[in-house]
């Protein structure tokens, strides 16, 4: 049977969870597609696949460095309540797009508010936790 390899387009059915099994993503009604060696998916989902035969089932647990990387302390900061427009909502957990010092987007999410400040986190939402994934390769596209 052929196995999956960099370079090969394939199609995966998962479902992704916390290691305490809070579901946090999955694939659906319809298959992901992506390209082996791309950095379309994380690299930890990647390497597992590459190497899988189609029909195969697996479980993987993929470090957080391998998945979205430590929680960065310095990825989290405070701004006074007053800098924030007041049509801008900041409930937690709202996501909102800043820029940089340097002009460049970047995601955040609003962890805590109150009057005078709002606390915003620039980590990926999963950054700094385990993640496991119920893998099934369900077509290699194109091969390489």
């Amino acid at each position: 049977m052929t196995q999956a390899k960099n370079g090969d387009t394939v199609r995966i059915n998962y479902n992704g969870r916390l290691v305490d099994g809070t579901q946090f993503d999955s694939s659906g009604s319809e298959p992901l597609q992506f390209t082996l060696g791309e950095g379309q998916v994380i690299s930890g989902l990647e390497t597992h696949v590459e190497g899988m035969e189609v029909g195969a089932r697996s479980t993987v647990t993929v470090p957080a460095d391998a998945a979205y990387g430590p929680h960065r302390p310095e990825a989290v900061v405070t701004i006074e309540r007053a800098k924030v427009p007041d049509n801008i909502n900041v409930d937690i957990g709202t996501r909102l797009q800043v820029r940089t010092r340097d002009g460049q987007p970047m995601p955040v999410t609003v962890v805590e508010v109150d009057d005078a400040r709002v606390k915003l986190d620039g980590n990926h939402p999963l950054a700094g936790q385990d993640l496991v994934f119920d893998v099934e390769l369900v077509e290699i596209v194109q091969a390489a």
